[in-house]
């Protein structure tokens, strides 16, 4: 539940078309709802204008079933990162109007919202085709919470002329988030050609000295280039949450 239905609920029980008994039936859950397995955080949005997002990964079918069933008896949009085929077939039984976005591996429950006109677009970055997943985890959380986005992939070091075909895209963003497993370089090129913030998600892609995303890590922690942020290894997620917010809270564009 977000401030606008809140908002809405007082404004019903305030004009006599709803009981005060219902409408306190309706916050009943707020701030959380205990079931048993799980504490759903129902008043997450109102906080921080984004409601709970459920962490598929080690959960079983039926447990991401029934958490995503309470988040949307509450929330008009709600998804699941992390999330394989058989969390969404059990989901989809549970929940028909569920939608899988395969190569993001998230569930979502809701209809995508039109994006934000006035905002300058968030840049997704990724250095090769291996580093996709990790940034359409990114992508679709954007998608979500409003915001443009351009895709730019396949675009990493080995072919540094790929990525200075896309600069005028680069300088119109209003954050560009960078996915680039192996040695991660990436992060740093395209924070040394532009004035907006740089998201850098180290991905777990690489041969054995990559060590499953560590070597980038290192490697975007320690760039050189100022205004570039690190989130962990493969977080999608966090990435396209930050780049969501420095999106939505920047200035119109005139």
């Amino acid at each position: 539940m977000n401030r606008e239905q809140i908002r809405q609920l007082m404004q019903q029980v305030r004009d006599g078309e709803l009981h005060p008994d219902e409408a306190c039936e309706r916050l009943r859950s707020l701030p959380f709802e205990d079931l048993g397995f799980a504490k759903i955080d129902h008043h997450r949005s109102l906080r921080r204008g984004f409601p709970e997002v459920v962490l598929a990964e080690r959960k079983t079918p039926e447990q991401v079933a029934r958490i995503l069933q309470s988040l949307a008896a509450q929330s008009d949009l709600v998804i699941a990162s992390r999330a394989d085929e058989e969390h969404f077939r059990v989901v989809k039984a549970a929940i028909p109007e569920a939608e899988y976005h395969e190569e993001a591996r998230i569930i979502r429950v809701g209809p995508i919202p039109d994006p934000v006109t006035d905002r300058r677009p968030v840049a997704v970055v990724t250095a090769g085709t291996s580093d996709i997943p990790v940034a359409e985890e990114a992508a679709v959380t954007l998608q979500v919470a409003g915001c443009p986005i351009e895709r730019i992939y396949d675009v990493g070091v080995a072919g540094i002329h790929r990525l200075l075909e896309h600069h005028e895209q680069l300088l119109r963003a209003s954050a560009i988030i960078v996915a680039a497993g192996m040695e991660g370089a990436l992060a740093s090129v395209v924070g040394g050609l532009v004035q907006s913030p740089v998201i850098a998600v180290p991905t777990s892609v690489g041969y054995g000295a990559a060590f499953e995303g560590l070597a980038a890590l290192l490697g975007m922690l320690n760039s050189c280039a100022s205004g570039v942020a690190v989130v962990n290894i493969d977080n999608g997620f966090g990435a396209g949450r930050f780049a969501a917010m420095i999106c939505l809270g920047s200035a119109p564009v005139e």
